[in-house]
C-alpha cells in the first residue's frame, strides 16, 4: 500500500465526508493505493455514525472509536500501530489541512530520502491571538531541540513507515514527533510549505493551555532522550556537586569557629544554608540511585533499533 492517512477527530461531523471525498479525488488522480484511518477520540456528536457509513461505502476508509476523549497523541499512537502504508501521513479533520499536499509529501519521503517531512503553514488563516503564541512556541522549540522547523504544531506531516513503528507518542507529545524520532535515530527531517485553509465548520478544540502542557512535555522529552536510560548521570552529578558545596561550607564554618571566631555554628545563618544544600544534594543522589534501579529493571532497558543485519537470522 502506498500511503496511510491517519486522521484524529473529535466532533467533526460536518467535515468528515468532505475530507474523505477530497482525499479520494487526490489519490485517484495520482494512482495511489491508500487507506484512511479515522480515529474518533470520544466524539459526542454523530461523527462515528458518519465514519461507519463511509467505511461501508469505501473499503479504504477505516475507523477506530475511543471510549472517551484521550487526546490527539493517543489517537495518533493507535493509528501508527495499525497503519500499513509505506508512507504515513497525518492530518487534521477540520479541512484546514489540504489533501492536495499528499503527493508532494509522499514524493519527499520516497524520492528525496527524508524520514519525516513536516508541513509549514507559512500563511495561516487564524486570529492573531492564536498565531503569536504559536510563533513563540515554535521558535523556542526549534532552539531547544535544534531541529530547524518553523511549525511543530502543524498536523500535516509525512513519515516513513519505519519511523512510526519505532516510536511511542503520549500526553501532548504529538507536537514533538520529529524530536522523538530524532532521539530514535531518524535524523533526515524535511519541511514543506503547505496550504492552510480557514476553518469551515465548528470551532477549535485546543485552548491556550496546550502551550503550557507543550513546554512541559518538551522538557520531559529532552530529559528522557538524554538521561532516560542513565538517570544517575543527571541526578548523581547535581547531588554530588551540591553535597560537596554544602560540605565545603560546613568545613569552612567549623575551621572558622575553632581558629578565628568563637561564634557557635548554629548562630550563623550560613550553617543552615550548608545544611539545606547537603540535604538536597543527598536527596538528588538517592533519587538518581533509585531511578537507576528502576531503569535497569524496566522491560525496555535494552530496546534498540537495528537498521540492518548481515549474515544473521532473527
Amino acid at each position: 500500500m502506498d500511503i496511510s492517512i491517519i486522521v484524529p477527530l473529535f466532533n467533526e461531523e460536518e467535515s468528515i465526508p468532505e475530507l474523505c471525498a477530497w482525499i479520494q479525488r487526490v489519490t485517484t488522480a495520482h494512482s495511489l493505493s491508500y487507506e484512511v484511518i479515522l480515529i474518533d477520540d470520544g466524539s459526542t456528536d454523530s461523527s462515528w455514525e458518519i465514519v461507519e457509513k463511509l467505511s461501508v461505502a469505501n473499503a479504504s476508509v477505516k475507523g477506530i472509536k475511543f471510549q472517551r476523549n484521550y487526546g490527539k497523541s493517543a489517537a495518533l499512537n493507535e493509528g501508527f500501530r495499525v497503519c500499513q502504508g509505506d508512507v504515513v501521513i497525518t492530518m487534521d479533520a477540520d479541512l484546514q489541512d489540504s489533501p492536495e499536499e499528499i503527493p508532494g509529501l509522499r514524493d519527499m519521503i520516497i524520492n528525496q530520502g527524508f524520514d519525516i517531512v513536516s508541513g509549514w503553514k507559512q500563511k495561516r488563516h487564524d486570529p492573531l491571538e492564536k498565531r503569536l503564541p504559536s510563533k513563540f512556541f515554535n521558535w523556542i522549540t526549534a532552539k531547544i531541540s535544534r531541529i530547524p522547523l518553523h511549525d511543530f504544531n502543524c498536523g500535516l506531516k509525512a513519515y516513513r513507515s519505519k519511523v512510526v513503528k519505532s516510536i511511542e507518542v503520549y500526553g501532548e507529545m504529538h507536537r514533538y514527533i520529529p524530536l522523538i524520532a530524532k532521539w530514535s535515530g531518524f535524523r533526515k527531517v524535511g519541511e514543506k510549505v503547505v496550504q492552510h485553509h480557514a476553518r469551515k465548520y465548528g470551532t477549535s478544540k485546543f485552548g491556550f493551555e496546550r502551550y503550557i502542557n507543550g513546554f512541559l512535555d518538551l522538557a520531559t522529552i529532552m530529559f528522557l532522550g538524554k538521561f532516560g536510560k542513565r538517570p544517575m548521570q543527571f541526578f548523581g552529578f547535581w547531588g554530588t556537586l551540591l553535597s560537596v558545596i554544602g560540605f565545603g561550607i560546613f568545613s569552612y564554618l567549623t575551621v572558622s569557629k575553632f581558629f578565628f571566631d568563637e561564634t557557635g555554628l548554629t548562630q550563623r545563618p550560613l550553617f543552615f544554608v550548608a545544611l539545606v544544600i547537603m540535604i538536597i544534594g543527598s536527596q538528588l543522589f538517592l533519587t538518581g540511585f533509585i531511578s537507576e534501579l528502576v531503569a535497569r529493571n524496566a522491560p525496555g532497558r535494552n530496546h534498540y533499533l537495528i537498521e540492518k543485519k548481515l549474515g544473521l537470522n532473527d
